[in-house]
């Protein structure tokens, strides 16, 4: 578990400062790809953690994360029969994705280097 969870934080890491840079210099529709691949990326994760049972106890910041990109998932599934909603759910996630990929990052962060420490090496 610990091997994938840090191979998932630098992966994240790397492709979210990579697809930044790039989306800064080239100002095209490099910003979509880097969107699609790091979305991805944090679906794939999601699933894994999900699957696998990993700090998806209630109350843990993973299954509120988790619900949030339910509900989103929902809401887009409704926008498919109401257009005006899907439009709505395009506008905040062009906003919030961002966002919510640096939490994402920093709540896989958070499990690997302060949840899975020995009290020992915690204390240090």
């Amino acid at each position: 578990m610990k091997n994938f969870k840090i191979i998932d934080i630098w992966v994240s890491i790397i492709l979210l400062i990579s697809f930044t840079i790039l989306s800064l210099i080239k100002l095209d529709y490099t910003f979509l790809i880097g969107y699609c691949v790091v979305g991805g990326w944090q679906m794939i994760s999601m699933v894994v953690h999900t699957l696998k049972g990993w700090f998806i106890h209630h109350k843990a910041g993973r299954y509120y994360y988790e619900l949030t990109v339910a509900f989103i998932a929902a809401f887009t599934l409704l926008g498919l029969l109401f257009y005006p909603v899907l439009f709505f759910v395009m506008i905040v996630m062009l906003f919030a994705a961002p966002f919510m990929a640096v939490y994402y990052t920093w709540l896989c962060y958070n499990e690997v280097y302060v949840k899975m420490q020995r009290p020992m090496s915690a204390l240090k």
